[in-house]
Protein backbone atom coordinates (compact mmCIF):
# COMPACT_ATOMS: atom_id res chain seq x y z
CA UNK A 1 0.00 0.00 0.00
CA UNK A 2 1.25 3.54 -0.87
CA UNK A 3 0.08 6.19 0.86
CA UNK A 4 -0.54 5.89 4.75
CA UNK A 5 -4.64 5.00 5.74
CA UNK A 6 -6.54 5.32 8.67
CA UNK A 7 -9.16 2.89 9.36
CA UNK A 8 -12.21 3.09 11.86
CA UNK A 9 -13.55 -0.57 12.88
CA UNK A 10 -16.72 -1.08 15.39
CA UNK A 11 -17.16 -4.12 17.93
CA UNK A 12 -13.45 -4.25 17.27
CA UNK A 13 -12.50 -5.70 21.01
CA UNK A 14 -13.08 -9.43 20.38
CA UNK A 15 -13.84 -11.96 17.94
CA UNK A 16 -13.63 -10.85 14.05
CA UNK A 17 -13.29 -7.65 15.13
CA UNK A 18 -10.44 -8.05 16.73
CA UNK A 19 -8.81 -10.17 13.76
CA UNK A 20 -9.90 -7.18 11.06
CA UNK A 21 -8.10 -4.52 13.29
CA UNK A 22 -4.81 -6.54 13.52
CA UNK A 23 -4.63 -7.37 9.89
CA UNK A 24 -5.39 -3.49 9.35
CA UNK A 25 -2.97 -2.87 11.54
CA UNK A 26 -0.13 -5.30 9.57
CA UNK A 27 -1.01 -3.75 6.34
CA UNK A 28 0.40 -0.42 7.96
CA UNK A 29 -3.14 1.10 9.00
CA UNK A 30 -3.91 3.08 11.95
CA UNK A 31 -6.69 1.92 13.77
CA UNK A 32 -9.33 3.14 15.78
CA UNK A 33 -12.18 0.86 17.20
CA UNK A 34 -15.00 1.64 19.53
CA UNK A 35 -16.05 -1.19 21.74
CA UNK A 36 -19.25 -1.00 24.16
CA UNK A 37 -17.86 -3.54 27.17
CA UNK A 38 -15.43 -5.29 28.08
CA UNK A 39 -12.04 -2.71 28.39
CA UNK A 40 -9.42 -5.60 29.21
CA UNK A 41 -10.53 -7.34 25.75
CA UNK A 42 -10.33 -3.68 23.81
CA UNK A 43 -6.67 -3.09 25.34
CA UNK A 44 -5.82 -6.22 24.31
CA UNK A 45 -6.57 -5.56 20.91
CA UNK A 46 -4.94 -2.11 21.04
CA UNK A 47 -1.55 -4.42 22.27
CA UNK A 48 -2.02 -6.57 19.33
CA UNK A 49 -2.41 -4.17 16.64
CA UNK A 50 0.90 -1.59 18.66
CA UNK A 51 2.76 -4.76 18.05
CA UNK A 52 2.16 -4.03 14.31
CA UNK A 53 4.11 -0.88 14.92
CA UNK A 54 0.95 1.66 14.22
CA UNK A 55 -1.07 3.97 16.05
CA UNK A 56 -4.09 3.02 17.84
CA UNK A 57 -7.15 4.47 19.93
CA UNK A 58 -9.61 2.49 21.90
CA UNK A 59 -12.66 4.48 22.03
CA UNK A 60 -16.08 3.80 24.63
CA UNK A 61 -19.25 4.26 22.14
CA UNK A 62 -22.53 2.54 21.76
CA UNK A 63 -22.95 2.66 18.22
CA UNK A 64 -27.20 2.63 18.52
CA UNK A 65 -27.34 5.88 19.46
CA UNK A 66 -26.22 8.52 16.56
CA UNK A 67 -24.57 10.87 18.85
CA UNK A 68 -22.07 8.19 20.16
CA UNK A 69 -21.36 7.35 16.47
CA UNK A 70 -20.97 11.35 15.75
CA UNK A 71 -18.46 11.43 18.73
CA UNK A 72 -16.75 8.32 17.40
CA UNK A 73 -15.99 9.63 13.95
CA UNK A 74 -15.32 12.94 15.13
CA UNK A 75 -12.45 11.18 18.00
CA UNK A 76 -11.44 8.81 15.32
CA UNK A 77 -10.88 11.98 12.71
CA UNK A 78 -8.70 14.23 14.86
CA UNK A 79 -6.61 10.95 16.01
CA UNK A 80 -6.13 10.50 12.26
CA UNK A 81 -5.48 14.09 11.52
CA UNK A 82 -8.71 14.97 9.69
CA UNK A 83 -9.04 11.88 7.52
CA UNK A 84 -10.78 8.31 7.67
CA UNK A 85 -9.77 6.21 4.89
CA UNK A 86 -11.37 3.03 5.91
CA UNK A 87 -14.85 2.12 7.85
CA UNK A 88 -15.65 -1.50 8.85
CA UNK A 89 -18.85 -1.69 9.94
CA UNK A 90 -18.64 -5.04 12.21
CA UNK A 91 -20.59 -4.53 15.22
CA UNK A 92 -23.48 -6.47 15.83
CA UNK A 93 -26.06 -8.30 17.92
CA UNK A 94 -28.14 -11.35 18.15
CA UNK A 95 -31.63 -11.91 19.84
CA UNK A 96 -32.40 -14.82 18.78
CA UNK A 97 -35.89 -16.60 18.66
CA UNK A 98 -38.87 -18.05 16.48
CA UNK A 99 -40.42 -15.06 15.62
CA UNK A 100 -43.68 -15.37 17.59
CA UNK A 101 -41.39 -15.37 20.72
CA UNK A 102 -39.33 -12.30 19.27
CA UNK A 103 -40.07 -9.41 21.47
CA UNK A 104 -40.38 -5.79 20.27
CA UNK A 105 -37.23 -5.16 22.73
CA UNK A 106 -35.23 -7.52 20.91
CA UNK A 107 -36.38 -6.67 17.21
CA UNK A 108 -35.33 -2.90 18.08
CA UNK A 109 -32.00 -4.07 19.41
CA UNK A 110 -30.88 -6.17 16.73
CA UNK A 111 -32.17 -3.47 14.29
CA UNK A 112 -30.67 -0.43 16.29
CA UNK A 113 -26.94 -1.76 16.25
CA UNK A 114 -27.06 -3.81 12.75
CA UNK A 115 -28.82 -1.77 10.67
CA UNK A 116 -28.75 1.71 12.36
CA UNK A 117 -25.78 1.67 13.70
CA UNK A 118 -24.20 1.14 10.60
CA UNK A 119 -26.16 3.78 9.45
CA UNK A 120 -25.10 6.09 11.60
CA UNK A 121 -21.72 5.32 10.68
CA UNK A 122 -21.58 5.85 7.01
CA UNK A 123 -23.47 8.85 7.24
CA UNK A 124 -21.14 10.38 9.11
CA UNK A 125 -17.74 8.44 7.72
CA UNK A 126 -18.72 9.23 4.07
CA UNK A 127 -18.57 13.44 4.34
CA UNK A 128 -14.86 12.53 5.51
CA UNK A 129 -14.32 10.34 2.23
CA UNK A 130 -16.51 12.51 -0.09
CA UNK A 131 -14.08 15.70 0.77
CA UNK A 132 -11.02 12.81 0.24
CA UNK A 133 -12.58 12.09 -3.35
CA UNK A 134 -11.38 8.42 -1.91
CA UNK A 135 -12.97 5.97 0.66
CA UNK A 136 -13.44 1.56 1.36
CA UNK A 137 -16.49 1.08 3.31
CA UNK A 138 -17.15 -2.95 4.50
CA UNK A 139 -19.99 -3.61 6.16
CA UNK A 140 -20.49 -6.98 7.90
CA UNK A 141 -23.92 -8.72 6.60
CA UNK A 142 -24.41 -12.37 7.54
CA UNK A 143 -24.68 -15.31 5.56
CA UNK A 144 -27.91 -14.98 7.01
CA UNK A 145 -28.82 -12.22 5.26
CA UNK A 146 -28.32 -14.05 1.86
CA UNK A 147 -29.88 -17.27 2.46
CA UNK A 148 -32.24 -16.63 6.04
CA UNK A 149 -32.38 -18.97 8.95
CA UNK A 150 -35.03 -20.39 11.38
CA UNK A 151 -35.11 -18.93 14.44
CA UNK A 152 -32.77 -15.41 13.29
CA UNK A 153 -35.78 -13.08 11.44
CA UNK A 154 -34.91 -10.12 13.48
CA UNK A 155 -31.59 -10.69 12.59
CA UNK A 156 -31.38 -11.55 9.01
CA UNK A 157 -33.57 -8.85 8.47
CA UNK A 158 -31.47 -6.19 9.87
CA UNK A 159 -28.29 -8.22 7.62
CA UNK A 160 -30.45 -7.92 4.93
CA UNK A 161 -31.06 -4.60 5.16
CA UNK A 162 -27.27 -3.97 5.22
CA UNK A 163 -26.73 -5.47 2.08
CA UNK A 164 -29.29 -3.05 0.68
CA UNK A 165 -27.26 -0.23 2.34
CA UNK A 166 -24.38 -1.46 0.79
CA UNK A 167 -25.47 -1.40 -3.17
CA UNK A 168 -27.59 1.65 -2.65
CA UNK A 169 -24.49 3.70 -0.98
CA UNK A 170 -21.92 2.07 -3.79
CA UNK A 171 -24.36 3.52 -6.76
CA UNK A 172 -23.76 7.28 -4.49
CA UNK A 173 -20.41 7.50 -3.86
CA UNK A 174 -19.10 5.67 -7.00
CA UNK A 175 -18.14 9.21 -8.88
CA UNK A 176 -16.13 9.87 -6.31
CA UNK A 177 -13.91 6.45 -6.23
CA UNK A 178 -15.48 5.47 -3.03
CA UNK A 179 -16.35 1.74 -3.01
CA UNK A 180 -18.70 0.67 -0.90
CA UNK A 181 -18.59 -3.44 -0.43
CA UNK A 182 -20.20 -5.98 2.32
CA UNK A 183 -18.67 -9.53 3.36
CA UNK A 184 -21.13 -12.13 5.23
CA UNK A 185 -19.59 -14.57 6.97
CA UNK A 186 -20.80 -18.18 7.38
CA UNK A 187 -20.43 -20.09 10.59
CA UNK A 188 -17.18 -18.80 12.44
CA UNK A 189 -15.16 -19.23 15.74
CA UNK A 190 -16.13 -16.67 17.92
CA UNK A 191 -18.19 -16.64 21.38
CA UNK A 192 -21.10 -15.83 19.31
CA UNK A 193 -21.37 -19.11 17.52
CA UNK A 194 -19.33 -20.87 20.93
CA UNK A 195 -23.06 -20.19 22.16
CA UNK A 196 -25.12 -22.92 20.06
CA UNK A 197 -25.47 -25.99 21.32
CA UNK A 198 -22.94 -28.60 20.14
CA UNK A 199 -25.68 -31.39 18.63
CA UNK A 200 -27.15 -28.19 16.77
CA UNK A 201 -23.55 -26.84 15.91
CA UNK A 202 -22.59 -30.33 14.55
CA UNK A 203 -25.87 -30.27 12.37
CA UNK A 204 -25.27 -26.58 10.93
CA UNK A 205 -21.59 -27.68 10.13
CA UNK A 206 -23.17 -30.61 7.98
CA UNK A 207 -24.30 -28.21 5.84
CA UNK A 208 -21.29 -26.83 5.17
CA UNK A 209 -19.74 -28.11 2.02
CA UNK A 210 -16.16 -27.58 3.57
CA UNK A 211 -17.09 -29.81 6.61
CA UNK A 212 -15.49 -27.04 8.62
CA UNK A 213 -15.92 -23.83 10.38
CA UNK A 214 -14.45 -20.66 9.70
CA UNK A 215 -11.87 -18.32 11.64
CA UNK A 216 -11.75 -14.59 12.26
CA UNK A 217 -8.85 -14.22 10.15
CA UNK A 218 -11.07 -15.82 7.14
CA UNK A 219 -12.95 -12.54 7.22
CA UNK A 220 -10.15 -10.15 8.35
CA UNK A 221 -8.18 -11.41 5.07
CA UNK A 222 -11.41 -10.42 2.53
CA UNK A 223 -11.60 -6.99 4.72
CA UNK A 224 -8.33 -6.11 3.89
CA UNK A 225 -8.62 -7.06 0.68
CA UNK A 226 -11.58 -4.95 0.05
CA UNK A 227 -9.80 -1.96 2.49
CA UNK A 228 -7.13 -1.96 0.15
CA UNK A 229 -5.60 -0.35 -3.22
CA UNK A 230 -5.99 -3.25 -5.34
CA UNK A 231 -9.56 -3.78 -4.82
CA UNK A 232 -10.29 0.23 -6.16
CA UNK A 233 -12.48 -1.22 -8.79
CA UNK A 234 -15.06 -3.50 -6.81
CA UNK A 235 -17.74 -1.52 -5.51
CA UNK A 236 -21.78 -2.52 -4.27
CA UNK A 237 -20.66 -6.40 -4.10
CA UNK A 238 -21.44 -9.11 -1.08
CA UNK A 239 -18.65 -11.68 -0.54
CA UNK A 240 -20.04 -14.73 1.10
CA UNK A 241 -17.00 -16.10 3.62
CA UNK A 242 -18.42 -19.44 4.30
CA UNK A 243 -16.99 -22.18 3.13
CA UNK A 244 -19.68 -22.55 0.61
CA UNK A 245 -23.19 -22.27 2.43
CA UNK A 246 -24.81 -19.83 -0.14
CA UNK A 247 -24.36 -22.01 -2.98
Amino acid sequence: MGDKRYALVTGGSRGIGRAICVRLAAAGMDIVFNYQSGSEAAEETKKLCEEQGVKVMAVRADISKPEDCDMLIKTAADFFGGRIDVLVNNAGITRDNLLARISDEDLDAVLNVNLKGSFYMMRGVSKYMLRQKYGRIINMSSVVGVMGNAGQVNYAASKAAVIGMTKSLARELASRRITVNAVAPGMIETDMTAAIKEGAKEKIIEGIPFKEMGKPEDIANTVAFLAGDEAGYITGQVICVDGGMAI
